[in-house]
């Protein structure tokens, strides 16, 4: 019989090939290169390293029922960066006394049981969390699973770019990542004022990349994929300057050289400003 309910991102078996070409990179880095400078502005390698492991402990602790301490009142989405902003800060602080070798231990300690809970778990259930960067205030797990997808390349990435180590840019672990950070952009267009019939298209270059588009309709943005015929506004990027930034690693001033806007300019600059994580 055929699958009605198709996960519409289905990326839960490419988790555990991020995690082993990770362990691979780590035992790759030379000392010098566990310091270098990442485009995540306050964090080296080591730092970054410290929280990929920070994302395994956290899932397997909330999956034996543990949640840490109760976070103070969220009354905003800024409250909730702030307050994540925070745990993350504390968390590599004290990871600073831990050296690189036995990072690597608890990363092949964890990884492979990180990787196994989002395995197990039903796709299209309700997830314990909310992909709040994509307007949603409930989400299923499979929209969760790929949040975490595309947590686990960028951190990644950002090593890999610090350390100048290629490994990630290919069509089968960047397009998954790529893919689910513009699942994004009709929230990020949710205050942009158009008539319906107003068609918007985003494209990333190269074969790794693709196109998607927004399109007005009954006073909603719709996302699809594909280009379109005559957009209202068309944005082109490159996929490096991409994942630098929808991650706020860059804003937009930092890549207008690499970006063309032909149309409406103005709604093709919102597209810019896009951000797919909570940052």
């Amino acid at each position: 019989m055929q699958n009605q309910n198709p996960v519409p991102i289905d990326i839960v078996h490419l988790l555990p090939v991020l995690d082993t070409k990770l362990i691979d990179l780590l035992k790759s880095l030379s000392p010098d290169e566990w310091q270098a400078q990442t485009v995540a502005r306050l964090w080296k390698v080591k730092d970054v390293v410290a929280h990929l492991l920070d994302i395994n402990m956290r899932v397997i602790s909330a999956n034996d029922g543990f949640k840490g301490d109760a976070p103070p009142p969220v009354n905003s989405t800024q409250d909730l960066v702030n307050y994540l902003n925070q745990l993350n800060a504390d968390w590599v602080k004290a990871m600073k006394r831990v050296s690189p070798e036995l990072l690597i231990m608890l990363h092949e300690l964890t990884g492979p049981l990180y990787c196994k809970i989002y395995t197990a778990a039903d796709p299209m259930a309700t997830a314990m969390y909310a992909v709040d960067w994509a307007g949603e205030s409930e989400s299923k797990n499979w929209m969760h699973i790929a949040r975490e997808y595309t947590e686990k390349f960028l951190h990644q990435q950002q090593i890999r770019d610090a350390a100048n180590k290629p490994g990630l840019m290919t069509r089968e672990l960047f397009y998954p990542f790529i893919d689910t950070l513009m699942m994004a952009l009709p929230h990020t267009y949710r205050n942009a004022v158009a008539a319906d019939g107003t068609t918007i298209q985003l494209s990333v270059t190269g074969d790794i990349g693709g196109s998607w588009n927004l399109s007005r309709s009954a006073g909603k943005w719709v996302l699809g994929k594909g280009e379109v015929l005559s957009p209202t506004a068309s944005v082109t990027i490159d996929p490096d300057s991409a994942w630098k930034l929808f991650s706020k690693s860059l804003r937009p001033e930092h890549v207008m050289n690499q970006v063309t806007i032909s149309g409406n300019q103005k709604l093709g600059e919102t597209a810019l400003h896009m951000i797919s994580f909570m940052a």
